[in-house]
């Protein structure tokens, strides 16, 4: 269970590192400059000294290669993450591929199956 102080650090990066990416002026490769990234999710520790950011491209296209290379370039999202929020310590930012929409389309391919759909009547 996350705490309320948690939970609020982790929208305003969330926030934060959305408006970076809107900004567009990113260091990275040129075949994801124009491609729209989604910041679905922050999770910070307890201590708020590290930070998980689940992403995702738009049509999710090249997700794990669009990872390592914003992993590549964390030092300038935590830079501008410094600008951008008043916290006592900038916590150690680590990007992670958001695969919570191909679990939910995996769930309702499996809802959707002949053998529940037989199992509910």
């Amino acid at each position: 269970m996350r705490s309320q102080r948690q939970l609020r650090v982790g929208e305003e990066i969330k926030h934060a590192i959305s408006s970076v990416l809107m900004k567009g002026d990113l260091p990275l490769p040129l075949e994801f400059r124009n491609v729209p990234i989604t910041v679905s999710e922050v999770r910070i520790s307890p201590d708020l000294k590290n930070a998980s950011i689940f992403v995702i491209p738009l049509g999710g296209k090249n997700l794990n290669e669009i990872v390592n290379a914003m992993n590549d370039h964390k030092g300038f999202f935590r830079f501008a993450l410094g600008k951008a929020v008043s916290l006592k310590f900038v916590p150690e930012i680590k990007f992670l591929p958001d695969t919570s929409f191909d679990e939910a389309n995996k769930i309702e391919q499996i809802l959707m199956s002949p053998e529940v759909a037989r199992d509910l009547k």
